[in-house]
């Protein structure tokens, strides 16, 4: 990471630079005008991982920045969500003075929502034991004084869980509010304002859609339970079993009825859709009944295997969110021979740096 670049004055300029190069790498695809969601400039990461370094008795988080290529202390941290760094400073000065907490303590990652709620997850070389579990209980209820905090504490082979190992979620979308449980160590959108406004684009995207909708990479449920109100029926695939156990969690707290997950692989979806092989956990589910006319993926860093771009490629309407522009073009050279790019977005979930979200909506060429 590059701290230097992280300066709210140099935004616009950075944001700018970003839709130049989006823009240009897809020219050839004839996109319609780039939608632009920008980031607030600070305080957007509702995630930040930090490393710890002992001094003597002084110890503090750090990072390390590619560019100086050194370990820069951080005591506070622009990107991370307010409740981080209200959070930070508390913490440290109790892990402080605290031989029990500190000692072998290389790694202190945080866990947080819009909605007030953090989880820290302290990691350890050692092994955990009694008295490292009551030392926590102990600053647990210190820090419930000021904040609605739960914590995890991992050594090799251990996993201590006080309380809670999740987050709940609460995002307003078009003045409706979306309840999402957020497990520690399972993805989530990392900048929740901005997750927001994909949502949004998303529902907007398909707010005139007619039949079902496939969901592939389905997570926690985050895009299909909100667009569970655009069509009929919903059928999500997911294999992460906890990301599964959040959706369903978060079908039950949205009250969203006509969405159904099943847990397993966009490419073992794949096959059993083309008959290439039949799986148990699909009993009970009469694929045939759903009329599919929309399917939507946002796949990992590698895009779509092939075998999931023909089967995506079979669909009228294709809601396709990337993480990777890189793989999304690639994935866009078979796709653009059958579909036509309808809406085209940037979303910048991780300002100051180069990594960027892209959105298209294709439509089957008529």
């Amino acid at each position: 990471m590059n701290l230097e670049a992280m300066d709210p004055n140099q935004y616009d300029t950075q944001l700018e630079q970003k839709r130049l190069k989006l823009e240009q790498a897809f020219a050839r695809f004839t996109p319609p005008v780039l939608e632009v969601f920008p980031s607030v400039q600070k305080h957007y990461r509702m995630r930040a991982e930090f490393r710890v370094w002992h001094d003597g008795d002084d110890l503090y988080y750090y990072m390390f920045d590619q560019q100086q290529q050194a370990k820069v202390r951080c005591d506070q941290f622009l990107p991370a969500s307010a409740l981080i760094n209200q959070l930070m400073p508390v913490l440290m000065n109790e892990l402080r003075p605290n031989s029990i907490l500190r000692h072998k303590l290389f790694q202190v990652d945080f866990l947080s929502t819009l909605s007030g709620e953090i989880l820290v997850s302290l990691l350890y070389h050692k092994q955990l034991d009694d008295n490292w579990l009551n030392e926590t209980k102990a600053l647990k209820q210190r820090l419930e004084k000021e904040f609605k905090v739960d914590i995890i504490g991992r050594a090799r082979k251990q996993k201590f869980v006080l309380d809670r190992d999740f987050v709940i979620e609460r995002l307003q979308v078009n003045q409706q509010e979306y309840i999402y449980k957020q497990v520690e160590n399972s993805f989530t959108q990392p900048n929740a304002q901005v997750a927001t406004k994909m949502l949004e684009w998303a529902i907007d995207c398909t707010r005139d859609s007619s039949g079902d909708l496939l969901e592939l990479y389905c997570g926690n449920g985050n895009f299909s339970i909100a667009l569970a109100q655009n069509f009929t029926k919903v059928l999500a695939t997911e294999l992460a079993k906890p990301s599964v156990d959040s959706a369903q969690y978060n079908i039950k707290q949205n009250g969203t009825e006509n969405l159904q997950i099943i847990r397993m692989s966009a490419e073992e979806f794949t096959q059993a859709m083309t008959g290439e092989r039949s799986f148990k956990r699909l009993e009970g589910i009469d694929l045939k009944s759903y009329d599919c006319n929309t399917i939507f993926v946002d796949p990992p860093r590698a895009g779509l295997d092939p075998e999931t771009v023909n089967l995506v490629q079979g669909y009228d309407s294709i809601l396709y969110i990337s993480c990777n522009p890189q793989t999304l073009a690639d994935n866009l050279e078979q796709l653009s021979q059958t579909h036509e790019i309808k809406r085209f977005a940037l979303f910048d979930q991780f300002p100051y740096t180069d990594h960027m979200e892209a959105g298209v909506l294709l439509e089957r060429i008529k």
